[in-house]
C-alpha cells in the first residue's frame, strides 16, 4: 500500500500537467473564427454563373442542333432498315447495314465531341468564377478575421456559412 499511495500523487501530477498543457489549445480553438462556403451554390446561383450558362448555351446551340438532326436521321435510317430488311437482297442488306453502322459511329463521335467540348468550356467558365470568388473570400477572410474558410464539408452550421455574403459580393 505504501507504493500505491506514493504513486498516486505522481499520477495526479501527471494528469494535472496534461490538462494544463491542453488549456492553451482549447482556448485557441475557442478563439478561432471558422467560415464555410458552398462552391456549388456559387457555381449555380451567382450572376456570373447564370451569364456563363447563357453564354455556353448560345455558343453550343448550333452544334447541339446538328447532333440532334443527326440523331433524327439515325432514327429514320434504323426504322427504314428494320422495315426493309426482309425484302432486301443480300448485297443491298449488307450495304444498308454498313451505311447504318457508319451513321451510328458518326453520331456517337459527334455526341462525344460535343460533350467533351461542352465540359471543357464549362470547366473554363467555372474556373473563372472560382478565381473571382476565391479573391473575394480571401479579402473577406482578412477583413472579418477568419482563421480558416472551408469549401468542402459533409455538414456545416448555417452560423458559419458565408455563401450568401460571397454571392452578394460576387454579384456586384
Amino acid at each position: 500500500m505504501n507504493t500505491a499511495s506514493a504513486t498516486l500523487p505522481k499520477s495526479l501530477a501527471a494528469i494535472a500537467l496534461c490538462w494544463s498543457s491542453l488549456l492553451p489549445v482549447h482556448a485557441l480553438a475557442q478563439e478561432s473564427k471558422i467560415a464555410w462556403i458552398s462552391s456549388e451554390r456559387i457555381y449555380n446561383e451567382s450572376k456570373l454563373a447564370k451569364l456563363a450558362s447563357a453564354k455556353l448555351a448560345e455558343e453550343f446551340r448550333s452544334r447541339e442542333k446538328a447532333v440532334q438532326e443527326l440523331g433524327a436521321r439515325f432514327k429514320v435510317a434504323n426504322e427504314a432498315l428494320e422495315r426493309d430488311m426482309p425484302t432486301l437482297s443480300e448485297a443491298d442488306r449488307a450495304k444498308r447495314q454498313r451505311e447504318f453502322f457508319e451513321l451510328d459511329k458518326e453520331l456517337q463521335r459527334r455526341q462525344r465531341e460535343f460533350r467533351e467540348d461542352l465540359n471543357q468550356r464549362t470547366n473554363e467558365e467555372r474556373s473563372a468564377i472560382a478565381e473571382k470568388a476565391n479573391t473575394i473570400i480571401q479579402q473577406m477572410a482578412h477583413v472579418e478575421g477568419y482563421d480558416i474558410v472551408l469549401q468542402e464539408a459533409l455538414w456545416a452550421s448555417p452560423r458559419i456559412d458565408i455563401t450568401d455574403k460571397v454571392l452578394k459580393a460576387l454579384d456586384k
